[in-house]
């Protein structure tokens, strides 16, 4: 699974590890993360992250 950078603060996003605090499960891939999820570091959307 890919990983994904937001372009705002540099928070990646691992599918492997997730985002527990958000919510998102170990294993989650990025595309099947709630689109109101928002990043954990700056709060941007889904909208504001790339592929890495």
């Amino acid at each position: 699974m890919e990983k994904y950078v937001c372009t705002a603060c540099g928070y990646i996003y691992d599918p492997a590890e997730g985002d527990p605090d958000g919510g998102i499960a170990p294993g989650t891939a990025f595309e099947d993360i709630p689109d109101d999820w928002v990043c954990p570091i700056c709060g941007v959307g889904k909208d504001m992250f790339e592929k890495e």
